[in-house]
Protein backbone atom coordinates (compact mmCIF):
# COMPACT_ATOMS: atom_id res chain seq x y z
CA UNK A 1 0.00 0.00 0.00
CA UNK A 2 1.14 3.68 -0.99
CA UNK A 3 1.96 6.18 1.60
CA UNK A 4 3.39 9.60 2.37
CA UNK A 5 4.81 9.77 5.80
CA UNK A 6 6.65 13.06 6.10
CA UNK A 7 10.12 13.39 7.58
CA UNK A 8 10.95 9.69 6.86
CA UNK A 9 14.61 8.87 6.25
CA UNK A 10 14.06 5.16 4.46
CA UNK A 11 17.37 3.21 4.08
CA UNK A 12 17.68 0.96 0.92
CA UNK A 13 16.91 1.53 -2.74
CA UNK A 14 15.80 4.27 -3.83
CA UNK A 15 13.15 2.59 -6.65
CA UNK A 16 11.54 0.36 -3.60
CA UNK A 17 11.27 3.44 -1.35
CA UNK A 18 9.62 5.63 -4.50
CA UNK A 19 7.09 2.99 -5.18
CA UNK A 20 5.93 2.97 -1.28
CA UNK A 21 4.89 6.96 -2.02
CA UNK A 22 1.37 8.11 -2.74
CA UNK A 23 0.76 9.50 -6.06
CA UNK A 24 0.77 13.32 -6.36
CA UNK A 25 1.72 13.38 -2.99
CA UNK A 26 5.15 15.31 -2.90
CA UNK A 27 6.37 19.05 -3.99
CA UNK A 28 9.44 19.01 -4.64
CA UNK A 29 12.29 16.80 -5.89
CA UNK A 30 15.78 18.28 -5.18
CA UNK A 31 18.17 15.48 -5.49
CA UNK A 32 22.39 14.97 -6.19
CA UNK A 33 22.35 11.37 -7.72
CA UNK A 34 25.65 9.45 -8.48
CA UNK A 35 27.23 10.79 -11.84
CA UNK A 36 29.21 7.61 -12.77
CA UNK A 37 31.31 10.18 -13.87
CA UNK A 38 35.14 11.42 -13.80
CA UNK A 39 37.69 10.78 -16.36
CA UNK A 40 37.62 10.82 -19.88
CA UNK A 41 36.95 7.27 -20.95
CA UNK A 42 35.26 4.33 -19.97
CA UNK A 43 38.06 2.70 -17.57
CA UNK A 44 38.20 5.58 -15.79
CA UNK A 45 34.38 6.30 -15.01
CA UNK A 46 34.15 2.17 -13.66
CA UNK A 47 36.63 3.37 -11.06
CA UNK A 48 35.66 3.67 -7.20
CA UNK A 49 34.76 7.36 -6.35
CA UNK A 50 37.71 7.90 -4.09
CA UNK A 51 39.68 6.95 -7.31
CA UNK A 52 37.87 9.21 -9.07
CA UNK A 53 37.30 12.44 -6.95
CA UNK A 54 39.12 12.72 -3.75
CA UNK A 55 42.53 14.96 -5.02
CA UNK A 56 45.92 14.46 -3.86
CA UNK A 57 46.21 16.24 -0.85
CA UNK A 58 42.81 15.74 0.31
CA UNK A 59 43.43 12.48 3.04
CA UNK A 60 40.46 13.09 5.07
CA UNK A 61 38.66 9.44 4.65
CA UNK A 62 34.78 9.77 3.42
CA UNK A 63 33.06 6.27 2.90
CA UNK A 64 33.11 4.69 -0.63
CA UNK A 65 29.61 4.75 -2.17
CA UNK A 66 27.40 3.22 -4.48
CA UNK A 67 26.28 3.36 -7.85
CA UNK A 68 28.70 5.48 -9.41
CA UNK A 69 29.92 3.19 -11.93
CA UNK A 70 27.24 2.70 -14.39
CA UNK A 71 28.61 3.20 -18.29
CA UNK A 72 26.11 5.77 -20.23
CA UNK A 73 23.75 3.70 -21.41
CA UNK A 74 23.00 1.79 -18.10
CA UNK A 75 23.39 5.31 -16.60
CA UNK A 76 20.77 6.92 -18.69
CA UNK A 77 18.39 3.29 -18.20
CA UNK A 78 18.59 3.49 -14.43
CA UNK A 79 17.90 7.64 -14.51
CA UNK A 80 15.02 7.02 -16.54
CA UNK A 81 13.95 4.44 -13.90
CA UNK A 82 13.83 6.35 -11.13
CA UNK A 83 13.01 9.57 -12.87
CA UNK A 84 9.50 8.25 -13.87
CA UNK A 85 8.35 7.04 -10.91
CA UNK A 86 9.46 10.21 -9.03
CA UNK A 87 7.16 11.72 -11.93
CA UNK A 88 4.29 9.81 -10.84
CA UNK A 89 4.68 11.05 -6.94
CA UNK A 90 4.98 14.32 -7.96
CA UNK A 91 2.04 16.69 -7.79
CA UNK A 92 1.70 18.35 -11.33
CA UNK A 93 3.47 21.86 -11.34
CA UNK A 94 6.28 20.33 -8.87
CA UNK A 95 9.95 21.30 -9.71
CA UNK A 96 12.50 18.91 -10.19
CA UNK A 97 16.05 19.75 -9.49
CA UNK A 98 18.98 17.58 -10.44
CA UNK A 99 22.89 18.08 -9.96
CA UNK A 100 25.06 17.19 -12.20
CA UNK A 101 28.81 17.89 -13.75
CA UNK A 102 29.82 19.10 -17.23
CA UNK A 103 30.49 15.11 -18.65
CA UNK A 104 26.49 13.85 -17.34
CA UNK A 105 24.95 17.29 -18.69
CA UNK A 106 23.65 16.12 -22.06
CA UNK A 107 22.33 12.70 -20.49
CA UNK A 108 21.12 14.11 -17.34
CA UNK A 109 18.84 16.57 -20.02
CA UNK A 110 17.83 13.96 -21.79
CA UNK A 111 17.11 11.49 -18.74
CA UNK A 112 14.68 14.08 -17.30
CA UNK A 113 12.77 14.41 -20.28
CA UNK A 114 12.38 10.93 -21.09
CA UNK A 115 11.04 10.32 -17.87
CA UNK A 116 8.25 13.08 -18.48
CA UNK A 117 9.25 16.36 -16.67
CA UNK A 118 9.45 19.69 -18.73
CA UNK A 119 12.99 20.94 -19.17
CA UNK A 120 13.04 24.37 -17.92
CA UNK A 121 16.64 25.09 -17.65
CA UNK A 122 20.15 25.07 -16.38
CA UNK A 123 21.68 27.10 -13.17
CA UNK A 124 25.09 27.05 -12.05
CA UNK A 125 26.69 26.35 -8.94
CA UNK A 126 29.78 27.86 -8.85
CA UNK A 127 32.63 26.35 -6.64
CA UNK A 128 34.73 29.44 -6.28
CA UNK A 129 38.47 29.94 -7.66
CA UNK A 130 39.85 27.22 -5.02
CA UNK A 131 38.83 24.38 -7.09
CA UNK A 132 41.67 22.35 -8.61
CA UNK A 133 43.84 24.61 -10.42
CA UNK A 134 45.83 23.57 -12.70
CA UNK A 135 48.45 26.44 -15.28
CA UNK A 136 46.99 26.35 -18.90
CA UNK A 137 43.66 25.37 -18.10
CA UNK A 138 40.10 26.54 -16.81
CA UNK A 139 39.16 25.69 -13.28
CA UNK A 140 37.16 22.93 -12.56
CA UNK A 141 34.80 25.08 -10.89
CA UNK A 142 31.30 24.80 -11.60
CA UNK A 143 28.58 22.05 -11.41
CA UNK A 144 25.05 22.37 -12.60
CA UNK A 145 21.48 21.65 -11.49
CA UNK A 146 19.17 20.59 -14.55
CA UNK A 147 16.10 21.54 -13.40
CA UNK A 148 12.20 21.07 -14.52
CA UNK A 149 8.75 20.72 -13.81
CA UNK A 150 5.78 17.97 -13.74
CA UNK A 151 3.98 18.94 -16.82
CA UNK A 152 3.24 23.16 -16.51
CA UNK A 153 4.30 24.91 -13.80
CA UNK A 154 1.82 28.24 -12.56
CA UNK A 155 3.70 31.64 -12.03
CA UNK A 156 1.61 32.18 -8.80
CA UNK A 157 3.75 29.19 -7.24
CA UNK A 158 4.52 30.26 -2.95
CA UNK A 159 8.23 30.04 -3.62
CA UNK A 160 10.69 32.59 -4.36
CA UNK A 161 12.56 34.38 -7.21
CA UNK A 162 15.94 32.18 -7.42
CA UNK A 163 19.56 33.31 -9.32
CA UNK A 164 20.71 31.57 -11.87
CA UNK A 165 24.29 30.73 -10.52
CA UNK A 166 24.71 29.82 -6.72
CA UNK A 167 28.10 30.74 -5.31
CA UNK A 168 29.40 28.64 -2.00
CA UNK A 169 32.90 27.30 -1.37
CA UNK A 170 33.17 23.97 -0.27
CA UNK A 171 34.08 23.82 3.38
CA UNK A 172 35.77 21.08 5.22
CA UNK A 173 33.73 21.71 8.72
CA UNK A 174 30.21 21.13 6.27
CA UNK A 175 31.28 18.25 4.39
CA UNK A 176 29.99 14.94 5.11
CA UNK A 177 30.30 12.68 2.14
CA UNK A 178 32.99 12.38 -0.65
CA UNK A 179 30.61 14.49 -3.03
CA UNK A 180 28.19 16.41 -0.21
CA UNK A 181 27.30 19.72 -1.71
CA UNK A 182 27.57 22.84 0.73
CA UNK A 183 24.55 23.35 3.04
CA UNK A 184 24.52 27.03 2.42
CA UNK A 185 23.85 25.83 -1.38
CA UNK A 186 21.24 23.34 -0.51
CA UNK A 187 19.15 26.44 1.94
CA UNK A 188 18.75 28.30 -1.36
CA UNK A 189 18.08 25.73 -4.20
CA UNK A 190 15.13 24.18 -1.40
CA UNK A 191 13.97 27.33 -1.93
CA UNK A 192 12.11 26.66 -5.28
CA UNK A 193 10.06 24.39 -3.34
CA UNK A 194 6.63 26.42 -2.54
CA UNK A 195 6.50 27.17 1.02
CA UNK A 196 5.18 24.28 3.65
CA UNK A 197 5.89 21.66 0.95
CA UNK A 198 7.42 18.29 1.21
CA UNK A 199 11.08 18.35 -0.64
CA UNK A 200 12.43 14.41 -1.78
CA UNK A 201 15.41 13.21 -1.98
CA UNK A 202 15.89 9.81 -3.05
CA UNK A 203 19.42 10.21 -2.76
CA UNK A 204 19.90 11.60 0.49
CA UNK A 205 24.05 10.81 1.11
CA UNK A 206 25.23 12.94 4.43
CA UNK A 207 21.62 14.73 4.46
CA UNK A 208 22.41 17.67 3.33
CA UNK A 209 19.59 18.30 1.58
CA UNK A 210 17.25 17.26 4.28
CA UNK A 211 19.01 19.26 6.81
CA UNK A 212 18.80 22.48 4.28
CA UNK A 213 15.02 21.66 4.04
CA UNK A 214 13.95 21.45 7.31
CA UNK A 215 15.90 24.01 8.08
CA UNK A 216 14.07 26.20 5.84
CA UNK A 217 10.54 25.16 7.14
CA UNK A 218 9.95 22.07 4.35
CA UNK A 219 8.83 18.75 5.68
CA UNK A 220 11.18 15.96 3.68
CA UNK A 221 11.49 12.35 2.00
CA UNK A 222 14.42 10.64 1.81
CA UNK A 223 16.51 7.61 1.25
CA UNK A 224 20.03 6.18 1.23
CA UNK A 225 21.87 3.04 0.30
CA UNK A 226 24.74 2.97 2.92
CA UNK A 227 23.86 2.44 6.89
CA UNK A 228 27.02 4.85 7.42
CA UNK A 229 25.50 7.72 5.88
CA UNK A 230 22.18 6.76 7.42
CA UNK A 231 23.57 7.24 10.56
CA UNK A 232 25.28 11.04 9.82
CA UNK A 233 21.85 12.10 7.90
CA UNK A 234 20.43 11.32 11.48
CA UNK A 235 22.59 13.25 13.83
CA UNK A 236 23.18 16.13 11.59
CA UNK A 237 19.30 16.18 11.09
CA UNK A 238 18.96 16.14 15.34
CA UNK A 239 21.92 18.71 15.18
CA UNK A 240 19.66 21.18 13.15
CA UNK A 241 16.40 20.64 15.12
CA UNK A 242 18.21 21.37 18.54
CA UNK A 243 19.30 24.50 16.72
CA UNK A 244 15.77 25.23 15.63
CA UNK A 245 14.68 24.90 19.18
CA UNK A 246 17.61 27.08 20.84
CA UNK A 247 16.56 29.93 18.16
CA UNK A 248 12.50 29.29 19.29
CA UNK A 249 13.10 29.25 23.32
Amino acid sequence: MSHTRKNHLYQGDCLKFLATLETASVDALITDPPYSSGGLHAATRQQSPSTKYVQGGQKKAYAEFVGDNRDQRSQLSWYVLWLSEAYRVLKPGAPVCLFSDWRQLPLTTDALQAAGFTWRGIAVWDKTEGVRPQSGRFRSQAEYIIWGSKDAMPLDRKASVLPGVFRHPVLRADKFHMTGKPTALMRDVVKICERGGVILDPFAGSGTTLVAAATEGYDWLGSEMLEHNVTICHERLAVAASADMALAS
